[in-house]
């Protein structure tokens, strides 16, 4: 049974702030400085929102899609898997943030934040445990305050660490996502053999 904190540290994880700092303040260019960290809570609250969404309206998704939970699992562990590989091994390809506007919605919210990954996690929780959403919802919302910490001082962060330090950061939480994506594919496959056809 998953916790409360690996829940959360694994959502924590799958947002990727650290890795998300140098795509914000690229994003954020262009916006008067003043207005930094109002886009950047409005944001965080957007993604927040459409997390929340995803937690409460994913089961009937499914159910309306015929989707197992075995399948959501071996999915989600497949999709995370490919989101921990581009966090090890980054792709030079271009930045959704390029714009001269004040970005809304997109790319900051989503996919930044409340991406696939994200997404994916929070309906895995929620369908494989749906009476404990007061859990996955306090996981969700632990790890969201991780994050927008993280990005509210991207600027202090990117200062602090420098480039190459937010690299070998998100490299790192990247090596771990992979393990924990493994495991989740593996997991969906020994409950797609257990189950008797």
């Amino acid at each position: 049974m998953l916790s409360i904190t690996s829940a959360a540290v694994l959502l924590f994880f799958v947002m990727d702030p650290l890795g998300n700092v140098p795509l914000f303040l690229s994003a954020l260019r262009h916006v008067a400085p003043a207005r930094h960290r109002l886009v950047i809570i409005r944001e965080l609250v957007i993604a927040l929102a459409v997390l929340v969404a995803f937690l409460f309206g994913g089961p009937k998704l499914l159910e309306l899609l015929r989707v197992s939970g075995t399948a959501l699992t071996v999915a989600g562990g497949v999709v995370m898997l490919l989101i921990a590989l581009r966090m090890v091994f980054p792709t030079a390809e271009p930045n959704l943030a390029e714009g001269a506007e004040e970005p809304f919605v997109v790319p900051l919210a989503i996919p930044y934040v409340a991406g696939p990954s994200a997404m994916a996690t929070v309906l895995l929780f929620t369908s494989r445990e749906p009476d404990r959403w007061p859990d996955w919802l306090l996981a969700l919302l632990m790890a969201w305050l991780a994050t927008g910490v993280v990005l509210f001082f991207a600027s202090g962060f990117a200062r602090l660490l420098g480039s190459r330090g937010l690299l070998a950061v998100e490299r790192l939480m990247g090596m771990l996502l992979v393990i924990v994506s493994v495991e989740m594919i593996l997991s969906g496959l020994r409950q797609y053999l257990a189950t008797p056809l």
